[in-house]
């Protein structure tokens, strides 16, 4: 049969069995579903360690949540909450905890939507009731948790969430330095506060409130007149000839037991680790932030193809309907002269 042939064959049988041949389309599409189609595609993945900052400046009330002032810690948790909605399939979170002067990892990356509801219940129960001390060495923190990272499987990036006040204070001229090679670490520190000063509450080891930090009751300076004890491997001192002024360390002398974010600080951390920087504004920022290029993971990604065959029996079907209804519109037209 010559090719003009079997082209009119088709269509007078299409003429006269339309519905029949859009019958056997939508099962044959049907039928391709149950064969689970699919085919290999490059998508961004994202892996995440979360490090939270749970020390006592993180319950300064702050950050506003649905018209309500609320502590930093809780405007966090729930930035994050809402962020997990925002990564994609196949990306994985975990959560870690910081205080004193090193990051604890509470669970290795899994993947979020699968485990989804266990990473938000896990999330709700991080609060400063887990920290084992009342000492804030961001530093020192910063650099335990690239050292957590580093040693899992898969290369996640750091994330660590903290308002950058150190407790005690940093003196200008000695201050922790370590080896650790800048940008080796994929990662972000997200700074949470505002920029205004307030007090930061005290609590007894139950938590229960005590009021507020006074001025007498907190180190204003740096107690250590050549730096603190080495307290982490690799820790060094820097040298007076490179030490940061005062401000760009968060230093507030006499005004210690006040709380605000300490930007200039998670700034100059960041480029010395080669770490980014973003502010908590809002959960649309961490989302962002979370998901941007140079956090990304391209990876091949096996994708459903059956929406696609069902999608295309469903459009079968319907036009089985449409097609009738069309030509019967058109025959009822009234005929213009």
């Amino acid at each position: 049969m010559k090719a003009a042939d079997l082209a009119a064959w088709a269509a007078a049988s299409w003429r006269r069995h339309a519905e029949r041949w859009l019958l056997c389309g939508a099962a044959a599409a049907l039928a391709a579903c149950l064969l689970q189609p699919g085919w290999m595609l490059e998508r961004d993945r994202f892996d995440h360690v979360v490090v939270l900052d749970i020390t006592q400046s993180m319950n300064v009330q702050d950050e506003m949540l649905n018209g309500k002032p609320v502590a930093r810690l809780a405007f966090a948790k729930q930035a994050l909450r809402d962020a997990l909605l925002r990564l994609p399939c196949g990306s994985k979170v975990g959560w870690g905890v910081f205080t004193e002067y090193r990051a604890l990892l509470l669970f290795e990356p899994v993947e979020v939507c699968a485990n989804l509801s266990e990473l938000r219940s896990t999330l709700a129960h991080i609060d400063g009731s887990m920290a084992w001390s009342g000492n804030s060495e961001i530093a020192k923190g910063l650099h335990s948790g690239i050292a957590i990272v580093r040693e899992l499987p898969g290369s996640p990036s750091l994330v660590f969430v903290t308002d950058g006040q150190e407790a005690p204070p940093l003196s200008a001229s000695h201050r922790p330095r370590f080896d650790d090679k800048p940008g080796e670490i994929k990662g972000l520190i997200v700074g949470v506060g505002d920029l205004r000063p307030s007090p930061i509450p005290k609590t007894d080891p139950s938590g229960q409130p005590l009021g507020f930090w006074r001025a007498d009751e907190v180190a204003q300076a740096d107690i250590y007149g050549s730096g603190r004890g080495a307290s982490v491997s690799g820790e060094r001192m820097t040298e007076d000839g490179a030490a940061a002024p005062l401000p760009a360390l968060g230093a507030t002398p006499g005004s210690e037991h006040l709380s605000a974010l300490r930007e200039p600080y998670l700034r100059l951390l960041g480029r010395e680790q080669g770490l980014g920087f973003v502010r908590l504004a809002s959960a649309d920022a961490l989302a962002a932030a979370l998901t941007a290029p140079a956090l990304a993971k391209p990876t091949p990604v096996r994708t459903d193809g059956r929406v696609v065959f069902a999608l295309l029996a469903l459009a079968l079907l319907l036009a089985r309907y449409v097609a009738p209804a069309a030509r019967r519109w058109r025959a009822l037209r009234p005929v213009r002269s």
